[in-house]
């Protein structure tokens, strides 16, 4: 059995983003990481269908019918790194010039692939004696693969 994922640093934690907008999800070979990101923040997202029979008295069922996420990261602007140049490159663009395939590699060996549209919400900018910021949200689009590490 894999080993789980338990305590560790969040700066083991790898994001690798492809250029060349949605690819396969059977490997990552081509997708580069993004310099220089700060902080990540997941969040998921439920669709929860809520409805109230006759026999239940009053009380509501409900089921979980839908999932999303989305990843929210920020950091730095690193002209010349070729991932945070491709996320900050976004700013602009609209339609499916933002979709993508994103690679999230956890300290274990696990790896999460998914397809996405990426939201730049900050490509420059910030206090007159500060690095400039890049800021951005991996919203995912569709269902990701989930691999786990091979057990060794």
């Amino acid at each position: 059995m894999a080993e789980k994922l338990g305590v560790y640093p969040v700066f083991d934690i790898e994001f690798l983003i492809s250029m060349q907008g949605k690819v396969s999800h059977d490997a990552t070979e081509g997708l580069v990481p993004i310099a220089e990101m700060e902080t990540f923040e997941p969040s998921i997202d439920g669709n929860v269908e809520e409805w109230t029979p006759m026999d239940t008295k009053g009380w509501v069922r409900r089921l979980m019918t839908g999932k999303g996420f989305s990843i929210s990261l920020s950091g730095k602007r690193h002209e010349g790194d070729p991932g945070n140049d491709y996320v900050a490159g976004l700013a602009l663009k609209t339609g499916t010039e933002c979709s993508t395939t994103t690679a999230i590699e956890f300290p274990n060996g696990d790896q999460m692939v998914f397809d996405c549209v990426v939201n730049v919400t900050k490509n420059f900018g910030g206090d007159s004696t500060a690095v400039s910021g890049l800021e951005f949200e991996l919203q995912s689009d569709g269902k990701p693969t989930y691999t786990e590490a091979p057990v060794t």
